[in-house]
């Protein structure tokens, strides 16, 4: 079994493949000769796989999955992870904004202590609309998942095996790879690295698939939505009943008539909307509920260049 893995999703990367290798077996030599670097491409449509199966013919140290069907980048991590064999594993995007020479100092810091390390990032070299947008997700992620997830940390990280094989027994349909870590409870450190630009290309991470990140995540994480509609649901009827007497007052203390049809039908249209809302709130939990009860297989496999060890 190797000493490090390192586990990639790619994702239409073909451009930074060869530079990616290079770096990293530059990174990683200095450390130990012995690792192993799995790539598991998630069906990008370009060339990805190709450029995996030439290095994986030129190096056996290269390692590639392919998945039948794009399953997204968190599953691709899940996968890496599964067939990851070596006493310590990092993970890392394949963009380069991840800089493989970190990696030595992430194994060093491991080495006095920590189960997971993590690189925390300075100054992001993101557009300012994605680092606001990653902000607000975080925030609201910590305050319904009731949870304390550093918004400056991202995938990048190294962690030991045991961690890797706690990881594992984590099978919900669900993946959001950071929350499931920090679920575990290990202990953490984190180094401050530097974040790079993107080497070739453009991030694939849309506001639409953004935002359907932030809502399945913290559906998977909390259910502190359904307990927010409670809530609220008593608010409004507290306001009603308050609203009433002050009605009940008005016609006994001034013989005021009851008026305003207009306001009552708002007020009809406004219920309405948020028994319809929480509804659906509802709906969506059921449906993941639903979804988990099928027992799926999280992904599938249809390459590989490899067939020397099972998940």
């Amino acid at each position: 079994m190797p000493h490090i893995s390192v586990v990639i999703p790619v994702y239409k990367a073909e451009a930074c493949l060869h530079e990616l290798y290079r770096r990293l077996v530059a990174a990683l030599e200095p450390i130990s000769g012995d690792f192993e670097l799995i790539l598991v491409e998630d069906c990008g449509g370009d060339r990805s796989w190709t450029i995996i199966n030439d290095l994986a013919a030129s190096d056996p140290r290269v390692k590639g999955l392919q998945f039948s069907r794009n399953f997204g980048q968190h599953y691709g991590i899940t996968a890496g992870l599964d067939y990851a064999g070596g006493d310590w594993v990092v993970i890392m995007d394949c963009d380069l904004q991840d800089r493989p020479e970190e990696i030595p100092r992430l194994y060093a810091h491991a080495q006095t202590g920590y189960d997971i390390v993590l690189a925390r990032r300075g100054k992001r070299r993101d557009p300012l609309l994605k680092r606001c947008a990653s902000r607000l997700f975080y925030a609201l992620f910590n305050y319904l998942a009731d949870m304390n997830y550093d918004a400056e940390t991202n995938n990048f990280r190294i962690m030991s095996k045991k961690v890797v094989q706690s990881f594992r027994l984590m099978r919900e349909q669900l993946r959001f790879f950071g929350g499931l870590v920090d679920w575990l409870g290990y202990r953490v450190g984190t180094v401050d690295v530097r974040h790079a630009e993107r080497f070739a290309g453009q991030s694939t991470y849309t506001f639409r698939k953004l935002f359907k990140l932030a809502q399945e995540t913290i559906i998977a994480y909390s259910d502190k939505p359904l307990r927010l509609t409670i809530r609220f649901g008593f608010m409004i009827a507290l306001f009603a009943f308050c609203y009433g007497l002050y009605i009940i007052y008005q016609w006994l203390a001034h013989g005021s008539p009851i008026m305003g049809w207009s306001s009552l039908i708002v007020s009809i249209y406004f219920l309405g909307g948020i028994i319809i809302s929480i509804l659906g709130v509802l709906g969506i939990y059921l449906g993941k509920t639903f979804d988990e009860t099928k027992k799926r297989p999280l992904y599938i496999i249809s390459n590989a260049t490899f067939a020397d060890r099972e998940p």
